[in-house]
């Protein structure tokens, strides 16, 4: 369990949404904040709200960028002291029918949800683990990424969400095998009261040209973009109550925070076809269990360090 109060968490896309909500109750509990975003506007406004709780720096960062990640980190550590906390938060989503795929929108989509995590975790995972300190890692996925639904172009964004789920799992264990006391959890936020739909549309200027869509097809996102920032407004929780789930998931080190059970059904549905795909037991199945039972005892006798 990582003590909160006097250490500093790093916060990428910290100055709205999601993030501002992290932000604001990590500021709570004591934490010095470096809040990273790529809006200067909403950096200059977060900040004059969080200064008046603790000690705050901003940083205006774009996550796919790692000479600067590694630039504010080290300017970060020097302001406030070693970050303990990392919440790589920064995303961008996007409703795109499959006509609109091209290299351009793969890097930005990829990019910012699932290259921004990995660049976090390079950047600061390293000082870490050479600190030897209690730490922990919180990685901003979607559960759109537990259950993936299709029809609203949201494709690449649920595969870039699920990379993000399966890296933090499997890091997480890695960690623990390891012997590494940094704790990882995996936030899956269903419908947020927040302006991703604004920052997708001003993501997405970044790319070139129309991207080979029709004037209906265009007008077609735009009705659905639309459509999804009424239902994240009037049905979402508010972010700051996400960030108080976050607060307690990275106190109780939880793996995962799931913020609602919007997506139940679509667990159960996926489950099942997952276990209904697995072939009958073989005597190579027992085998392999038996294999590593043997392995998981042997971690455990271990503390969980390799040798």
């Amino acid at each position: 369990m990582l003590e909160l109060a006097g250490r500093t968490a790093f916060i990428t896309g910290g100055a709205q949404g999601i993030g501002l909500g992290l932000a604001r109750s990590f500021a709570k509990e004591g934490m010095r904040l470096a809040v990273a975003d790529i809006d200067a506007d909403a950096l200059a406004a977060a900040e004059g709200e969080l200064s008046a709780i603790t000690e705050v720096a901003t940083f205006t960062l774009d996550v796919t960028e790692r000479d600067a990640f590694a630039r504010v980190a080290e300017e970060a550590e020097q302001r406030l002291g070693p970050v303990s906390l990392l919440c790589n938060n920064a995303g961008v989503g996007g409703s795109y029918p499959v006509r609109a795929m091209s290299y351009a929108l793969w890097d930005l989509i990829l990019g910012v949800n699932l290259g921004g995590v990995v660049n976090g975790l390079q950047t600061f995972l390293p000082r870490m683990i050479e600190r030897g300190e209690p730490a922990h890692i919180v990685n901003t996925a979607s559960t759109a990424g537990l259950a993936p639904l299709g029809g609203q172009g949201g494709y690449m964004y649920e595969g870039a969400k699920a990379g993000v789920i399966g890296l933090s799992e499997g890091l997480a264990r890695q960690l623990a095998h390891e012997g590494h006391a940094i704790g990882v959890t995996v936030l899956c936020p269903g419908l947020v009261a927040t302006n991703m739909v604004a920052t997708s549309r001003a993501a997405g200027r970044r790319l070139p040209g129309d991207l080979g869509l029709t004037a209906e097809q265009r007008e077609n996102r735009e009705t659905l973009l639309s459509e999804q920032d009424f239902y994240l407004r009037q049905l979402g929780l508010p972010p700051d109550t996400v960030g108080e789930m976050v607060v307690e998931g990275v106190r109780s080190g939880k793996p995962y925070v799931i913020t609602d059970r919007g997506v139940a059904e679509q667990l159960v549905a996926r489950s099942k076809a997952l276990f209904t795909a697995l072939p009958p037991e073989t005597e190579h199945d027992r085998r392999v269990a038996r294999h590593v039972a043997a392995q998981i005892r042997e971690a455990a006798r271990s503390g969980g360090r390799t040798h």
